[in-house]
C-alpha cells in the first residue's frame, strides 16, 4: 500500500464519518509534509489492512450479515464452559444490527437479516421480536417507544473476565469492525473475576429493556416504610391472647400454662408473618416423638401510619373478622391448606378473568362479550354431588323455571362496551370492580346487582383493577402505560403513576395501603408511593412480561410471576430478589399468600397450583420436594394438579381462615 492510497483511504473515511474539521486538518498536514518524510504505513501490514477495512463503505448491508454470522458460528462452537456467557451477546448485537440497517434505509436487507437469524431468539424474546418486526423505517426508530428506548439505552451483560477477553479477541481477529462498534456503543459489560457462573445463574445477567441498573439502584436507595399499620385487628386479638389455631389446640387435657405458652408463640408468629415458623411443644405427648420445627427469630415488622384516610369498619363486620382470625388454621410446610376448586365450563373461549370473594362465597367472571357474571357458590354447591371434588360453573346455560320467566344460575351484570379483562371484590364482598377494553372501570353492587359508577380516565384498555385491603380505594393498570389510584366517591383519579415503558399489566396494593406495585410488559416491577405518586423501587430481573403480583401479609416481601413461568420473591426494603422460584412451565396468572404468610400459592396456564414454603425461600433453600436441585432458591413444598389437566388456573384466594380457593377454565368446551 503506497502513500497515495493511504491518504485516499483516510480522506474517504473522514468524509464518510462527516469529520469535516479533521478532514481539513488532514489536508493541511498532507500539504505540509508533502516534501518531508513520507508516511511509512506500508511497512505495517496489520495497520494497512485495518485502514483498508475502515475505508470500505459503511453502507454495505452485507457487512452486518457476514460479521454477525461469524460471531454466531464462533459462539455456538465455543467451549461449553464459556458458551452460555458468550451467547448473551448475540441478542443485543442482533437487534442493533437490524436497527442499524433500518436507520440507513436498507429495509429489504434488514428484513432478510431479521428473518435469517430470528429463530435463534424466538424462545426467550418472542414478544420483543414481534415489536421489533414493526420497525420498518428510520422514523419508526424515533416514534416507537420500544425501539427508541433500545437505541438510547445500553444493555447490561454480566460475564467472567476470560469470556470477555475471548469475545474481544475474536472480534479483533476477524476484523469485525461493525459488530465491534455495536458492542462498544450499545453493551455495558459487567466483568467479574474468576470462573463463569452457572447456565441459569442470576436472573439479572442480561437487562435488555427498562431502566438501567445504575438508575434503578439510585431509586432503590429511597426509604420505604414497608411495615404494617398501627392498631390492626390482629394486633388487638394478639394482645387479648385470642389468636389460637386448630393445629395448636391440645388433643387431650392440657395445662393452663402450656395453653398460655402456645398462645404467646402464636401471637408472635402472627405478628411477624412470613418471618416466623410455628414451633411445636417442647415436650412430646404420649408415645409420639415429633421433631420440633425450627423457630426463626427476626425483628418484628415496624408499625407505620396510613397516608390515606381509611374507611371505618362496621362493628358487625369487625366481629366477623375477629371470629375468622380466632379460627384461623396455622399453615406450614407440614400443614398444607385445604383447596376448593371451581372450574368454568361452556365458556366458549370467552372467559378473560375470574375473581373470588374473601370467603369464597361468590365467584365472578369477565367475558369477551362485555358481560360480568357472578355466581353464588352456596346455591351452586347444593346442586353438586357431595363426592364431586370441585364445583363446576356453567358459564352459558340458563335454567328455565316456567313459560313466563327464566332463572339463571348466575347474576348477569351488563354495562361495559368491550371485553372485561379484570374483576375484583371489595374486602367485604359488597362491591365488585371491573375493567374493560372500553377504557373504563365500573363499580357494581352485589346486593343491588346494579352498576353504581363508571370511572373514566384511561385512554386505552384497562388490563387490571384491584381494591385496597381496606376497601374504598382502588388502583387500575392500563395499556396507556400508567397506573391510577381512585376512590369510590370520586369519578376522577387521585394519582397517576407514569414511568413504565410499556403496558402496565397488573397492579397490587401493599398491606399498609401506602404503596402500590405495578408489573409491566417492559419486564420490570415498580413500587409507587401512594401519597406522592413517586416511584420508590424498581425491580429488574424478569425476562418476560409480568402477569401477576402478590404482597406478603407482613409487608416485607413481594412476589411477581411472568409469562415464562418464573416467580421472583423481592425484598421491598433493599429492592433485591430474595429467591427466584422455578417450577411452572407457562404463564403465572395468579399469586396469593396465606394469611399468616408462611405459604404462597401460584396458579398457572400449565394447569397446576403450586404451594411454596416462603420461610424456606427467604432462607435460601435449594432443593425441591421433587428431588430436583438447581438455581432456584425457593423450596417447592407441594404440587397440586387440578382434577382436569386442561384447566388453566385464573385466580387464587386464601380465606381469612386459610382455606385456599382456586378458579380455572376448561381450555376445551364440554
Amino acid at each position: 500500500m503506497d502513500e497515495e492510497q493511504v491518504v485516499k483511504f483516510v480522506e474517504t473515511y473522514l468524509k464518510k464519518k462527516g469529520f469535516k474539521q479533521a478532514e481539513l486538518a488532514f489536508h493541511e498536514e498532507v500539504q505540509k509534509n508533502s516534501n518531508a518524510n513520507s508516511i511509512k504505513i506500508h511497512s505495517d501490514p496489520d495497520l494497512s489492512n485495518l485502514i483498508l477495512s475502515l475505508s470500505k463503505s459503511g453502507d454495505d448491508p452485507g457487512q452486518y450479515h457476514e460479521e454477525y454470522g461469524k460471531l454466531r458460528t464462533w459462539t455456538f462452537n465455543s467451549l461449553d464452559l464459556y458458551k452460555h456467557e458468550l451467547l448473551r451477546v448475540l441478542y443485543p448485537v442482533f437487534i442493533h444490527c437490524y436497527m442499524d440497517l433500518v436507520a440507513k434505509g436498507h429495509i429489504q436487507d434488514a428484513r432478510a437479516f431479521f428473518n435469517t437469524f430470528r429463530e435463534d431468539h424466538e424462545m426467550l424474546h418472542a414478544r420483543d421480536l414481534q415489536k421489533l418486526e414493526g420497525v420498518l423505517s428510520p422514523s419508526h426508530i424515533q416514534e416507537m417507544e420500544f425501539a427508541h428506548t433500545l437505541r438510547q439505552s445500553k444493555v447490561n451483560i454480566k460475564m467472567c473476565e476470560y469470556s470477555h477477553e475471548l469475545l474481544m479477541q475474536h472480534l479483533r481477529k476477524t476484523k469485525s469492525t461493525t459488530v465491534l462498534g455495536i458492542v462498544n456503543e450499545r453493551i455495558n459489560f459487567q466483568v467479574s473475576p474468576g470462573q463463569p457462573g452457572s447456565i441459569s445463574d442470576d436472573a439479572e445477567v442480561v437487562t435488555l429493556i427498562g431502566t438501567s441498573q445504575d438508575a434503578a439502584n439510585k431509586i432503590n436507595k429511597k426509604e420505604v416504610h414497608w411495615g404494617l399499620l398501627e392498631d390492626t385487628l390482629e394486633d388487638r386479638l394478639e394482645k387479648a391472647g385470642g389468636l389460637q389455631s386448630d393445629t395448636e389446640k391440645p388433643e387431650g387435657e392440657t395445662k393452663d400454662g402450656e395453653i398460655d405458652d402456645n398462645k404467646k408463640r402464636l401471637a408472635e408468629g402472627g405478628k411477624q408473618g412470613t418471618s416466623v415458623k410455628k414451633s411445636k411443644k417442647d415436650k412430646p405427648t404420649g408415645g409420639s416423638a415429633k421433631a420440633r420445627a425450627e423457630t426463626i427469630v427476626v425483628p418484628a415488622a415496624p408499625r407505620v401510619k396510613p397516608e390515606l384516610p381509611l374507611p371505618v369498619m362496621p362493628a358487625e363486620v369487625e366481629q366477623s373478622i375477629l371470629e375468622d382470625l380466632r379460627n384461623r388454621v396455622q399453615l406450614s410446610s407440614t400443614s398444607l391448606p385445604s383447596v376448593s376448586m371451581y372450574t368454568f365450563i361452556n365458556t366458549h373461549n370467552s372467559l378473560n378473568c375470574s375473581s373470588i370473594s374473601n370467603d369464597g362465597s361468590l365467584v365472578a367472571g369477565g367475558f369477551s362479550d362485555s358481560s360480568l357474571k357472578v355466581w353464588d357458590m352456596a346455591k351452586l354447591g347444593q346442586q353438586a354431588s357431595s363426592s364431586t371434588p370441585q364445583a363446576e360453573i356453567d358459564a352459558s346455560v340458563e335454567h328455565i323455571q316456567g313459560p313466563n320467566g327464566s332463572k339463571r344460575s348466575y347474576t348477569l351484570l351488563q354495562g361495559h362496551s368491550g371485553p372485561v379483562y379484570s374483576a375484583t371484590f371489595s374486602p367485604l364482598s359488597d362491591f365488585i370492580l371491573s375493567s374493560s377494553a372500553d377504557t373504563t372501570v365500573r363499580l357494581w353492587s352485589t346486593k343491588l346487582n346494579a352498576n353504581l359508577v363508571c370511572y373514566k380516565g384511561h385512554n386505552y384498555p384497562v388490563w387490571d383493577v384491584q381494591f385496597s385491603p381496606f376497601g374504598h380505594y382502588f388502583a387500575s393498570a392500563s395499556h396507556d402505560r400508567t397506573a391510577r389510584i381512585w376512590s369510590m366517591d370520586r369519578i376522577q383519579p387521585l394519582r397517576i403513576m407514569a414511568g413504565h415503558l410499556s403496558d402496565v399489566d397488573c397492579v397490587q396494593w401493599h398491606a399498609n395501603c401506602n404503596y402500590i406495585a405495578t408489573g409491566s410488559s417492559d419486564k420490570t416491577v415498580r413500587l409507587w408511593d401512594v401519597q406522592s405518586g413517586e416511584c420508590v423501587r424498581i425491580f429488574i430481573g424478569h425476562r418476560s412480561m409480568i402477569l401477576s403480583l402478590a404482597m406478603s401479609p407482613d409487608g416485607r416481601y413481594m412476589a411477581s410471576g411472568d409469562e415464562d413461568g418464573t416467580i421472583m420473591m423481592w425484598d421491598l426494603s433493599s429492592g433485591r430478589c430474595v429467591s427466584p422460584l422455578m417450577g411452572h412451565n407457562s404463564c403465572v396468572w395468579t399469586l396469593a399468600f396465606s394469611c399468616e404468610g408462611s405459604l404462597m400459592a401460584s396458579g398457572s396456564a400449565d394447569s397446576t397450583v403450586k404451594l411454596w414454603d416462603v420461610t424456606s425461600s427467604t432462607k435460601g433453600t435449594t432443593k425441591t420436594d421433587e428431588g430436583k436441585t438447581g438455581n432456584t432458591t425457593g423450596k417447592l413444598r407441594s404440587l397440586k394438579t387440578l382434577p382436569t389437566k386442561s384447566t388453566p388456573v385464573y385466580s387464587l384466594k386464601f380465606s381469612r381462615r386459610n382455606l385456599l380457593f382456586a378458579a380455572g377454565v376448561l381450555s376445551k368446551n364440554v
